[in-house]
């Protein structure tokens, strides 16, 4: 039996993410349809390689969709959130600088559509998120600390993907430190150490190609679809 193709909004199609999200998905047309891709400015071309594509300020006319993915920036989460809550569509956001309102009215959209927002969509991560929680429950008492490493231009410190990984072992009992680190183009290292009298525990997890984030943004996709609303992680998804 064909199964019928998931249609995805892309929004915050012109940056880096925006754009492996459209390459990836095209390598993916048996299962996946971009129906249409919103960039913050009006686009060159009206539709590049089959996909349509509109200005952010076009969001309200947008075709039929079952998921929006969401890369953009923090004055576009809105529109793409309420978008998604009129449709009653899925939403996958890794739009990161929101508000604490916004986190709010999140939290709210939940009640009514599934969502997931993510600092890192990494399935790797994911896991890693988990092992932390559980190991900072097993280990009291012990030391936590949290050293990530990326590019040079980067400029937040911690990294938010350190921040979650220090709410999970938060969530077991330690209390993290962190450190940071910015190196020649480093795409993102994460490493969670637990240290006891006489032994050590390291949890790392190393990223040598950003494309590993857009995969794990169509796999979130992927599996809201169909989904109860509600507010998932993406660990929560990797189950099926």
């Amino acid at each position: 039996m064909n199964q019928t193709p998931l249609r995805l909004l892309i929004h915050g199609a012109s940056g880096r993410m925006g754009q492996a999200l459209l390459r990836l998905a095209a390598e993916n047309t048996d299962t996946l349809q971009v129906v249409a891709a919103f960039t913050g400015r009006s686009p060159a071309q009206r539709v590049v390689d089959g996909v349509p594509h509109f200005a952010a300020s076009e969001l309200s006319g947008a075709p039929a969709f079952d998921v929006a993915i969401d890369f953009s920036l923090p004055e576009g989460f809105d529109p793409i959130l309420s978008l998604c809550v009129e449709r009653g569509a899925g939403l996958v956001s890794g739009t990161t600088g929101i508000s604490q309102a916004q986190r709010a009215t999140l939290d709210a959209a939940a009640a009514k559509i599934p969502l997931v927002w993510a600092s890192n969509f990494s399935l790797g991560v994911a896991v890693l998120d988990e092992l932390v929680e559980r190991a900072a429950q097993a280990l009291a008492g012990w030391d936590c600390d949290i050293v990530e490493s990326h590019h040079t231009r980067k400029l937040d410190a911690p990294s938010g993907t350190a921040l979650t990984l220090g709410a999970a072992a938060g969530r077991g009992g330690a209390q993290p430190h962190y450190a940071s680190l910015r190196a020649g183009d480093i795409v993102g290292e994460h490493l969670v150490q637990f240290t006891g009298l006489g032994e050590r525990i390291e949890l790392v997890h190393r990223a040598s190609n950003r494309d590993i984030f857009a995969r794990g943004a169509l796999f979130a996709a992927g599996q809201l679809a169909g989904r109860a609303a509600g507010s998932y992680r993406v660990r929560d998804l990797l189950a099926g």
